[in-house]
């Protein structure tokens, strides 16, 4: 039995609140989310021809505020991150690992690097994968794949080659690395005067590349 378990229990358990006195509209509301939290659907439904939909949907949320891209193979990704830096207005230069996924495509229009600066322009990486239900990249350090330029950069650009329904399928096997982190959406904070601050911890710009084949 987990601790949410025992949680859950409790509060099935509880007798029905009485009245709440005048004054007492708050510990009403609490319970009635209580409640609610019995009856809701623990996740959303996410049918398996609707992946590519929902995770699109997800991305392009004002909360998560990133972009996407779809091509067919690896081998088209150089083509759509030159789009995108010409939508931009952003040289050809690009924070790149030494990934062997990427590798493989035809990067000569390029000018790369490995070492990211901390004022870098763009930088690009490739996930896990990608999970539908909330819109989120799942990335694993390794050998080829640093961390640090995926948050020092303005432009974060990210190729996906797999799409996940559900969060717990993301879950990825094999032995554990250094560090595996999600992203959703840009970094922001609303701690200046309420404002809402876009790439105040990170990127302020996320751009996605889903690759289908």
């Amino acid at each position: 039995m987990s601790a949410r378990d025992d949680i859950l229990r409790a509060l099935a358990d509880r007798p029905a609140p009485s009245p709440a006195p005048p004054g007492a509209s708050g510990v009403a509301d609490l319970d009635a989310a209580a409640a609610a939290l019995l009856v809701g659907a623990e996740r959303p439904v996410v049918a398996a021809e609707a992946v590519e939909t929902i995770f699109a949907e997800r991305l392009t949320l004002p909360s998560v505020a990133a972009s996407l891209a779809t091509v067919a193979t690896m081998a088209e990704v150089p083509a759509a991150v030159a789009a995108y830096c010409a939508e931009q207005a952003l040289p050809l230069s690009l924070c790149m690992p030494a990934d062997p996924r990427l590798a493989a495509s035809d990067w000569s229009a390029f000018e790369r690097h490995t070492q990211a600066a901390p004022d870098e322009p763009v930088a690009l990486a490739v996930a896990e994968c990608g999970v539908a239900e909330t819109g989120s990249l799942v990335m694993r350090t390794g050998p080829h794949a640093p961390m640090l330029p995926n948050f020092l950069a303005l432009h974060h650009i990210v190729v996906v080659p797999r799409l996940v329904a559900y969060l717990e399928e993301a879950v990825l096997p094999g032995p554990a690395p250094r560090a595996d982190y999600w992203i959703t959406g840009v970094s922001g904070t609303t701690d200046i005067e309420g404002t809402y601050v876009r790439g105040a911890h990170g990127p302020r710009f996320l751009h996605v590349v889903r690759v289908l084949g």
